[in-house]
């Protein structure tokens, strides 16, 4: 999920908006002061492991936080250490984030408006904010540090991270996606990325004001999820496809029942009646795992209405097709892709890897029958991202895949850094638009007029 710059309250670009940087430095200031964070952790973590044995619930986190201030407190009186009373929180607060927390990178966690954290070995550390990457003045003290820090993130996961086990990809209990890759395949250290999600999930308003979507897109996209019109949301990383997929979701109605299929759980639907699921990779012994395709197989036999697979990326891409072909309309997904013309032609790939020999036309023909509309978004230069190219797809001509576009976005121009520009009808009106009045939904006919800005 993602923050395009705020459409109120916005902060300028200027000192004050790398105060959250400065307090996430191992301790920013004098060098005696930084050397002294490291001596006091390491007295502290020692006499945790050899004072607090059968004393203290280690998954107490109350309990932890009083001892380690405990200890902290006594470590300071022998060394006759004496800080400002601001220092000393400081240095405390640094000290738990060290041995509980994630170290550095806590309060770069705790920043709402930080969306990514990417950590390129122990002294290269970027974040994403409103879009855009930036780097950062924290540093581990060593790759011994990060490596800590990893596995005390995957470890409550049940996963490993070692030289047999190189790369994990996992989901924290509270949502946030992590990626791990270490030597020998990463050449620069240990890399580890945090991708946050919003706790409370994004809105179609939310969209609106941030520039993602307009308020007449946000009234077709909900008239054709209400009328139950397959749709796939494309585009490239960190576009902005879930959030999307997120926001279309919200439009089902409440009635229905929905199976989510997701790689890592990111979804979050407010419907009652939606049933969760997600893939699993292998175990240490390289057994146990259960793939996307597996799962969408299995969800249309628990009486789905809607399917909505987070995205498709190989075989699975059949077993969506044919769920969408067979009473599941209304279904979703999302592909990364260039433009709707290259969705079309990665969904013939990932079918082709269910490892049918299907001939290539019969292929087109699941494809044409199966999805009617692709949803395209880009991330901007300037960080931002919006929906660019809105396209129907039509049917089959020969060996073609038709298609027609139904909005395009206009960029008009760069104006002080930020991209101007508005979505606008071509003026062609969708075949599925019939399915509209079926379902008695009401839709401005107005939307389709040519060159009228959505």
């Amino acid at each position: 999920m993602f923050t395009n710059r705020p459409a109120k309250n916005a902060r300028t670009s200027s000192a004050s908006e790398y105060d959250i940087l400065a307090e996430a430095q191992t301790m920013a200031g004098s060098e005696q002061v930084s050397a002294d964070a490291y001596m006091i952790r390491d007295r502290v973590q020692r006499r945790l492991l050899t004072e607090a044995d059968g004393e203290v619930d280690l998954s107490h986190i109350p309990q932890m936080h009083q001892m380690i201030e405990t200890l902290f407190n006594r470590v300071l009186a022998e060394e006759n250490l004496l800080y400002t009373r601001a220092v000393r929180a400081r240095l405390l607060d640094w000290v738990i984030s060290d041995i509980l927390g994630f170290g550095p990178l806590e309060p770069l966690l705790q920043e709402s408006t930080i969306t990514e954290v990417m950590v390129n070995g122990y002294d290269s550390v970027y974040i994403e904010r409103y879009g855009k990457v930036e780097k950062t003045r924290v540093t581990f003290e060593n790759e011994t540090h990060l490596m800590r820090i990893i596995d005390r993130i995957v470890a409550p996961l049940g996963r490993r991270v070692d030289e047999s086990s190189p790369m994990v990809d996992a989901r924290l209990p509270n949502g946030y996606r992590v990626n791990v890759i270490i030597p020998p395949l990463s050449l620069v250290g240990p890399m580890l990325t945090i991708r946050k999600f919003a706790q409370t999930p994004f809105t179609a308003q939310d969209l609106v004001a941030n520039g993602t979507l307009t308020t007449s897109l946000v009234k077709f996209l909900k008239a054709c999820v209400e009328a139950r019109v397959n749709l796939v949301i494309s585009g490239g990383t960190g576009s902005g496809k879930t959030t999307l997929l997120n926001v279309a979701s919200a439009f089902i109605p409440t009635n229905e029942r929905i199976i989510t299929i997701e790689d890592i759980a990111e979804l979050q639907l407010k419907q009652e009646h939606v049933g969760r699921l997600e893939k699993r990779p292998s175990n240490v012994e390289g057994k146990g795992e259960v793939t996307i395709r597996q799962l969408v197989i299995n969800s249309l036999r628990m009486r789905p209405d809607r399917i909505i697979v987070g995205e498709a990326r190989g075989g699975e891409a059949l077993d969506m097709l044919q769920a969408m072909n067979t009473g599941h309309d209304g279904s979703m997904t999302t592909i990364h892709s260039n433009s709707p013309r290259d969705t079309l032609r990665r969904i013939e790939t990932m079918v082709l890897m269910a490892g049918l020999e299907l001939p290539l036309r019969a292929i087109r023909e699941q494809v044409s029958s199966a999805i009617e509309l692709i949803i395209h978004m880009e991330r901007m230069r300037d960080g931002t991202r919006k929906v660019v190219h809105v396209a129907e797809v039509q049917g089959m001509e020969g060996d073609t895949i038709l298609m027609q576009d139904l909005f395009l976005f206009d960029q008009t121009g760069v104006q002080n850094g930020r991209v101007i520009g508005s979505l606008k009808s071509t003026g062609l009106r969708p075949k599925f638009a019939e399915k509209f009045a079926i379902n008695n939904i009401e839709l401005p006919s107005e939307i389709f007029n040519v060159g009228m800005t959505l």
